[in-house]
């Protein structure tokens, strides 16, 4: 595979901006089950992502940033209400649970000082009809999947638009035509073409790299030939498509959404916005080997223990790059720990924003700014909370400083782990230290509230699979 020097973002155009905007635009991009050691700036030796790896040298990269849990719906939760994963509303993984009507979501915050708001991409907050919309949740603008289960496909034959289908020619009886990861990119560029003399939150959650492993021919001739393949992906279910050469297309998924991010960093450049605009990257959670997914292969997560689903370090310690010239250092690399729902108040404090309500999260803001401690900055925070899964096989972790704890299920032991010592936690040493294992405990009596209890209704995209055109 040729690789190209890294002279600027691919695609980009050099163009200098003076524009000068008072509040800056802001570029949320999340991406589907990217693990920590996916990506070339944090290690990756086999996948190509030049656009991503250019953003972490121009911008500060986090070594210790977390979602808000180890799966797709409750960290996506986090994320949008500020609210750990014991306090959050979406807790359930399911498919289909919404936001309530009186959560608070970045985007209500950030239409307070005048932004324009629009998520393009996988919703998974609540389906059609629900008060879990977008569209009822604060965005201005909606693209994209609403049921995450929705998201699992890659050439749909609709996707949402606001609260209306939109049709994808081609994508009809199994026909793969138009690949959503390309439709949703040119509609995000498309709102930021019309949104560039305002201030706008762009929200951009991208499918790439969850499971199904499909991708354009242009894309997988990239790796052609460039790993052994052991085995063809054959699908027991209706949930993915079969793929014979597994590694070569989940590596080419990620090459090409790094190819969409060089494009959404040029077309700021091109605007002149890229001066006013902090951009963010980042994952779901950790990265899963599942549906095809090779994770050992690739080295996913890095020197992490553990995936996606569970509460080790690789299911929740996850890539962060936030990327604002002239304001944040270039080739910054900081330890600081901070988490999906410490995203509310930093984007809050960075956008003049105020927070008349509770959340968890503390605001980072000033350590991408290289600034003292003040206003939403000041509190300090001892514990970092999660958990997953239902009541009766509860899993909790909580990080105290350098320790970490972990419950593999309710009145089990906790295990306990040095992370400054022990980053891919082997060393149990909760014998060798009860009274932080007792702290631990003591916080645990009071850190979660009982979620709502919540059945969705079934999905309005059409399920079963037979009705839609996904069986594979």
């Amino acid at each position: 595979m040729m690789m190209l020097a890294m002279t600027g973002f691919i695609t980009s155009c050099n163009i200098n901006s003076e524009k000068s905007i008072e509040k800056p635009n802001i570029i949320f991009i999340m991406v589907d089950d990217l693990g920590y050691g996916h990506l070339g700036c944090y290690g990756q030796q086999k996948i190509y992502t030049p656009n991503i790896d250019h953003l972490a040298s121009e911008g500060m990269k986090f070594t210790q940033f977390y979602s808000g849990a180890s799966v797709c719906a409750p960290s996506r939760s986090t994320l949008m209400t500020g609210m750990h994963s014991g306090h959050t509303s979406v807790r359930s993984n399911s498919g289909g649970t919404p936001l309530l009507a009186e959560d608070i979501t970045i985007a209500e915050v950030l239409k307070q000082p005048g932004y324009v708001t629009g998520i393009f991409g996988k919703w998974g907050l609540g389906d059609a009809g629900t008060e879990g919309v977008p569209n009822r949740q604060g965005f201005d603008d909606f693209f994209g999947y609403l049921h995450q289960v929705h998201a699992h496909y890659y050439y749909p034959y609709f996707l949402w638009e606001n609260d209306q289908k939109f049709l994808l020619p081609g994508n009809e009886g199994n026909k793969r035509e138009q690949y959503t990861q390309d439709v949703i990119t040119e509609r995000a560029m498309d709102f930021i073409r019309s949104q560039k003399d305002k201030s706008f939150f762009l929200y951009l959650p991208y499918t790439v790299p969850h499971t199904e492993l499909l991708v354009p021919d242009d894309s997988f001739n990239e790796y052609k030939g460039e790993f052994p393949e052991p085995a063809p992906f054959v699908s027991k279910g209706k949930h993915v498509a079969d793929q014979p050469y597994p590694r070569t297309a989940f590596a080419a998924m990620i090459t090409r959404m790094d190819r969409d991010i060089g494009r959404i960093m040029g077309l700021l450049e091109e605007l002149e916005l890229d001066d006013n605009t902090i951009v963010f990257f980042t994952s779901d959670n950790g990265g899963q080997n599942g549906g095809g997914v090779d994770l050992e292969f690739f080295n996913g997560n890095g020197p992490l223990r553990g995936r996606k689903g569970q509460l080790y370090e690789g299911g929740i310690r996850v890539p962060m790059i936030a990327w604002w010239p002239g304001k944040i250092e270039p080739e910054m690399v900081s330890d600081y720990i901070w988490t999906h729902w410490d995203v509310l108040p930093t984007l809050a404090e960075l956008a003049g924003a105020e927070i008349s309500h509770e959340v968890d999260g503390i605001s980072a803001a000033h350590v991408l700014l290289g600034e003292e401690k003040t206003g939403m900055q000041a509190e300090e925070r001892k514990f970092h909370y999660w958990e997953g899964g239902r009541a009766e096989n509860l899993r909790q972790a909580v990080r105290m400083g350098n320790w970490k704890a972990v419950r593999l299920e309710p009145g089990a032991a906790l295990e306990l782990y040095k992370l400054d010592d022990d980053i891919g936690e082997q060393n149990d040493l909760a014998a060798e230290y009860p009274q932080i294992v007792k702290t631990i405990e003591d916080y645990l009596e009071s850190a979660r509230k009982e979620p709502r209890k919540y059945k969705p209704e079934p999905p309005t995209w059409g399920y079963p699979a037979e009705e839609t055109g996904y069986v594979r």
